[in-house]
């Protein structure tokens, strides 16, 4: 099939054939990192969020109508399938939990910084490369892990919950703000597939457009 061909030299189809990816929170910024990974062809994808769609999801979240009641996880793989139906995509309806099978790429789409902590010491040394996506009104925080350096450093980022409107996505949150989270987690995942450096930290201020980028 043709429907890669012009992103090869961007997401070379060898690496990404090894992909497992899990998405972890399947709301504003999980639910496009999933479409996302569906549309470059990531052949196995698992969806872990226990929530379902409720219609203050419907704008945020570019969920349909006809998506309402529906367990979000359901409802993201079935559009998953749509995009790339060579797709495998296996929907676990509940909270993460360390005894959950993780393979070898994680998104991390949560809005709680403990959780975030939680998944990170259940993960980390399992896991080839992982992205956390925060998003905050018109703020989007990207941090990978993926080497040494950026796995000494992104345990510094679990802030403590009283610090954490900065990097949580329980404010404001926007379809696009959210597309664009995505977008930069989807560009960090193809410069490692590639064996390029990536950012271990950056952050976009899409209202004031300022990029912060920390190695």
């Amino acid at each position: 099939m043709d429907r890669d061909l012009r992103q090869r030299d961007i997401v070379p189809p060898d690496r990404l054939a090894k992909c497992r990816a899990t998405v972890i929170g399947v709301g504003a910024v999980g639910r496009q990192v999933a479409l996302q990974l569906a549309a470059i062809g990531v052949p196995w994808l698992q969806l872990i969020d226990f929530d379902s769609v409720e219609e203050v999801n419907l704008a945020p979240q570019g969920f349909l109508e006809s998506d309402l009641e529906r367990l979000k996880v359901e409802a993201t793989g079935d559009m998953c399938r749509q995009v790339n139906g060579q797709i495998e995509v296996y929907e676990t309806p509940s909270r993460f939990r360390r005894s959950m099978q993780i393979r070898n790429v994680v998104f991390n789409c949560v809005d709680s910084i403990e959780i975030r902590r939680l998944i990170w010491e259940s993960v980390n040394d399992q896991v080839e490369f992982y992205a956390d996506g925060r998003m905050s009104a018109e703020v989007v925080r990207v941090l990978v892990a993926s080497d040494g350096p950026s796995r000494a450093h992104y345990p510094s980022t679990l802030f403590g919950a009283s610090e954490a409107y900065a990097g949580s996505c329980t404010a404001k949150s926007t379809i696009f703000t959210a597309n664009i989270a995505a977008g930069l987690m989807l560009e960090q995942f193809s410069r490692w597939l590639r064996g390029l450096p990536v950012d271990s930290d950056l952050q976009l201020n899409l209202l004031s457009s300022e990029l912060t980028v920390s190695d």
